[in-house]
């Protein structure tokens, strides 16, 4: 049977997207990535393979990749290289003979201006890379984690208020498991080649709509509270965040305001 890796093993969607292969694909067709194997004891333990690995190391990646016909790419870290080590990584794939790669950028609509600081631009770099390589694709695009949302508005705001920016748009959030089994269908199925999924949560809500959950799930009224960008950032500041930590938050924060990740469900 053909092997699977999927690179980033020990984060959040690599180890998540591995659980889920698990449940569909003996461990022997599984294998994941880490720059350090330590870290993945608990997917050794369910006799997944892990190979030493690091996007920036590109005769390690050919190393790692031999034998692997359908690979997980992981998205690098923002604010790194991340064009240095995805092409690595599809370069030394192809050289390895890997047949498809799937990649998960953040959904960014045809047409639309809105960018992502060291995200969006690599994102398309990585598409582009990888319509020429003469591999077979597979995008599964992101919205924002739900699991990102007490990042977005400060994580006191049963006590304090859901803070935010004005604006009315909605997001289709998803969660990192949701998404990481959206991840091992499509690596675990043929028929997914060259296709690109979005993959929205539904229902998509606003900022508004997540002070009203929350105020129906903690039984007491939880403030909407609209102000500046500068209040927005002094306020997660106020909390704890650093203040480019707060000024990275407000980018998502004017996208999903903008209706940018608003799109329609179905893809997940």
């Amino acid at each position: 049977m053909a092997k699977i890796l999927v690179t980033g093993a020990t984060g959040n969607i690599g180890r998540k997207t591995l659980q889920h292969l698990l449940k569909r694909l003996p461990a022997s067709d599984l294998v994941g990535l880490a720059r350090d194997p330590a870290k993945a004891a608990d997917l050794a333990a369910d006799r997944i393979e892990i190979r030493q690995g690091d996007y920036l190391d590109y005769d390690g990646l050919v190393r790692a990749f031999e034998g692997i016909d359908k690979l997980m790419l992981v998205s690098a870290t923002a604010f790194t290289d991340r064009n240095t080590q995805h092409q690595n990584a599809i370069s030394a794939a192809r050289q390895a003979g890997v047949k498809r790669i799937v990649y998960m950028p953040i959904i960014h609509e045809a047409g639309s201006a809105f960018t992502l600081s060291d995200i969006t631009e690599q994102d398309l770099f990585v598409e582009e890379k990888l319509k020429a390589s003469g591999l077979a694709y597979t995008l599964v695009r992101h919205p924002p984690f739900i699991e990102s949302i007490p990042f977005y508005i400060g994580g006191n705001a049963l006590e304090t208020g859901v803070h935010v920016p004005a604006g009315a748009g909605k997001a289709g959030y998803a969660s990192r498991d949701d998404l990481a089994e959206a991840h091992a269908i499509v690596l675990s199925q043929d028929g997914h080649e060259y296709k690109t999924y979005s993959l929205y949560g539904d229902p998509a809500v606003s900022f508004a709509d997540v002070a009203q959950i929350l105020s129906d799930v903690s039984g007491k009224r939880v403030p909407f509270v609209s102000g500046s960008d500068h209040d927005y950032i002094a306020h997660l500041v106020a909390a704890g965040l650093p203040e480019q930590a707060a000024r990275f938050a407000l980018v998502w924060v004017e996208g999903i305001n903008a209706g940018e990740w608003g799109g329609t469900a179905g893809g997940l």
